[in-house]
């Protein structure tokens, strides 16, 4: 299901992310949620909320990595 507010977030995106980050992760699932909601537009037997986690996940990577001490900072 989307997410209206950062606060809905699951705590393995708000409790290590930083807020802009969130933000990312927030917009790229959602919009992956709207995109991928026939079945056959999904690679695999993944479900819709997996390729959702997914494609936010990518996004979130593409501005932000994990330092030595395993904190997300900005690239």
């Amino acid at each position: 299901m989307p997410y209206d507010k950062k606060s809905e977030l699951p705590d393995s995106v708000s409790d290590n992310l930083p807020s802009h980050a969130q933000e990312i992760f927030k917009e790229a699932y959602n919009s992956a949620w709207d995109e991928y909601k026939d079945p056959k537009d999904r690679d695999g037997n993944d479900s819709r909320e997996e390729v959702a986690f997914k494609v936010a996940w990518s996004a979130v990577k593409q501005k932000y990595h994990k330092n030595d001490n395993g904190n997300w900072v900005k690239k």
